[in-house]
């Protein structure tokens, strides 16, 4: 441990700290532009400037250590007024027109200069070359707006380890994005929208759909039903200041219900169905592998509702793609149940029927649209809202939000369970399997406490764990004794470093879930800013306490999946089943 004083006040912190921990550590604030928590940081914003005794320049407090009996002033007239001649050059050629700029409410950029007491635009001159850039389902670029903090270069490489974004040139001449000036959709990108939450400007957001889903909802002709993913329910609320990890699924349906959508379903119902799905391949496999010794049983299966790590697996792991699981996405899996299951008990054409999604996700924006999504013989989801989407659109129809009463979801596609609600979190998706494969398999529920598998929970990396296998019902006697080795990742950084390990075989698995953003879902690209772990680790506490809350908590156990197959899908992995709920995947050129 060293001592420093920063603004008068005796710190005591770790050896290797930086200036910036340092006062955090004190609630000392100090303002930063591209910093991001656990990176290296590159100084490149400048905004963080303090002055320390005896250094001969004001230094970036993000990327200066601190040393033995250092003094720190963060708000010395020097320091104060270098940060505001920074935050008025970045201004100077920040292209944004905040009176009607998507970002006018959460423009990082734009909240500094208001702390800063900044009225006007000191400095002016060229700015930036604009281009936009759309040639992506699930993001915009426009480098109009772009102030060079490279957060999005950071995230897109260190974090997702995609390297889609780089910066071009030099000086003020100096673009942030795809190399040799391309769009995205001429590099490998895989969609995931980590760029565009931790970008502090507008320039990279999701793209919009709300102007197509007003017009469906404006359209008497059309049948608008919406299935919300079970992140929105624990992230939704910080639009409307509620603190982070509020639930508002109640009013969330109230809202949905208000603004004209004709139904209000539930994409746990679908994650519910995807469990059911998804958890008679694993067994399946492990049966070919095991009984049969099929060697084309492609163990370890990968869970395959991100799309996000979809095409990074197409793009960069083109060799694993026999591994992944057939199944679709919850998000997809429920366009379809709607499209054909649904519409007929309604009575009306797939075609007449608009599913619209509210996601945690840029890239279900790209799933949506991918061209093997029509097992209805239309597209199954027609349109995508992120979280933040949804939020403009409960503004955009003047409904009071914190003062909306509690709705329910409708059925039957709105019943779910908290195996469902989990799928939000990292290693959700894997705690609600093994829920109902160990209860399908011993016909005895999972022996952990409260149904939670405590070493897949938390925001490791990557994390793993062994569940043993005793005393099984008759059909599966050939799993008695078997050690079931899982494994969990997520951030596409930490998943390529798992690949690696048992593509060198160093690591051996049966099955493993495979998250595109840090948190998982709770993390999405399309979640309110700013998310940090602070923030993920508060959505995640709420999520379980959603599933605790539930008296059904166990995917099988669903009624209104019960039925659906009773109806309509006849079993799990069977003919109607694999027509509508399955699909394959294909490797493509890495740009």
């Amino acid at each position: 441990m060293i001592h420093v004083t920063i603004n008068g006040k005796a710190i005591e912190v770790a050896e290797g700290s930086t200036i910036l921990q340092a006062a955090k550590s004190a609630g000392i604030q100090i303002p930063t532009l591209c910093f991001l928590e656990k990176r290296e940081p590159v100084g490149a914003c400048r905004v963080c400037l303090v002055e320390v005794e005896g250094a001969r320049t004001l230094v970036a407090s993000c990327s200066t250590p601190c040393t033995e009996g250092q003094v720190v002033h963060v708000n010395s007239p020097k320091a104060r007024a270098a940060r505001k001649q920074v935050v008025e050059l970045l201004l100077s050629e920040h292209d944004g027109d905040c009176q009607t700029c998507e970002r006018n409410e959460d423009c990082e950029l734009r909240k500094l200069a208001s702390d800063m007491g900044i009225r006007t635009v000191t400095y002016g001159g060229k700015r930036a070359a604009a281009h936009l850039d759309e040639s992506t389902p699930g993001l915009v670029r426009d480098n109009s707006k772009c102030i060079k903090c490279r957060r999005c270069v950071t995230v897109c490489n260190q974090v997702q380890g995609v390297g889609a974004l780089f910066p071009q040139g030099r000086g003020f001449s100096t673009v942030i994005g795809p190399a040799f000036a391309a769009d995205l959709a001429g590099v490998t990108c895989v969609q995931c929208g980590q760029c565009a939450a931790i970008c502090p400007v507008g320039a990279i957001t999701e793209r919009s759909a709300i102007d197509a889903v007003w017009a469906a909802l404006d359209d008497p002709s059309k049948t608008v039903v919406v299935q919300t993913a079970p992140a929105i329910r624990a992230a939704l609320g910080e639009e409307f200041g509620y603190p982070p990890g509020t639930r508002v699924t109640g009013k969330m349906t109230t809202a949905l219900r208000q603004m004209g959508f004709d139904a209000v379903f539930d994409t746990n119902f679908a994650a519910d169905l995807t469990i059911m799905e998804e958890g008679t391949e694993l067994l399946t496999r492990l049966k070919r592998a095991l009984v049969d010794k099929d060697k084309t049983a492609a163990l370890p299966m990968f869970t395959s509702c991100s799309p996000g790590w979809i095409q990074f697996a197409e793009y960069y792991y083109p060799n694993f793609l026999d591994h992944l699981s057939t199944c679709k996405s919850p998000q997809q899996m429920f366009g379809a149940v709607a499209k054909t299951f649904y519409a007929q008990k309604i009575g009306k054409k797939p075609e007449d029927l608009v599913v619209v999604s509210v996601m945690p996700c840029t890239a279900k924006k790209f799933e949506a649209q991918r061209p093997e999504m029509n097992a209805s013989g239309a597209r199954d989801v027609d349109h995508v809202l992120t979280t933040r989407e949804l939020a403009r659109m409960i503004r955009q129809a003047n409904l009071a939000f914190t003062e909306l009463p509690d709705g329910e979801m409708d059925a039957p596609l709105g019943l779910s369970t908290g195996a469902a609600d989990i799928f939000a979190n990292t290693g959700g998706v894997m705690e609600a399997a093994l829920r109902t494969a160990y209860e399908i398999v011993t016909g005895r529920e999972l022996p952990v406490e409260n149904l939670h598998v405590k070493p897949i929970e938390g925001l490791d990396g990557i994390k793993e764990a062994s569940l043993k296998i005793e005393r099984t019902q008759p059909a599966w006697s050939f799993l008695e004794g078997v050690e079931l080795k899982v494994a969990v990742s997520h951030g596409l950084g930490n998943t390529r470093k798992l690949l690696e390990k048992i593509r060198s075989g160093d690591a051996s698995y049966h099955f493993i879930e495979v998250m595109t953003c840090p948190g998982g879902c709770i993390g999405g690209g399309g979640q309110p800013r700013f998310t940090d772990d602070s923030v993920r680790l508060k959505r995640i506490s709420a999520i379980y306490a959603e599933d605790e809350s539930k008296k059904l908590r166990k995917s099988h156990d669903n009624p209104a999946v019960q039925e659906l197959y009773r109806e309509f899908l006849g079993k799990p992995l069977g003919h109607r089943s694999h027509e509508l709920l399955h699909t394959g995947y294909r490797a493509k050129e890495r740009r």
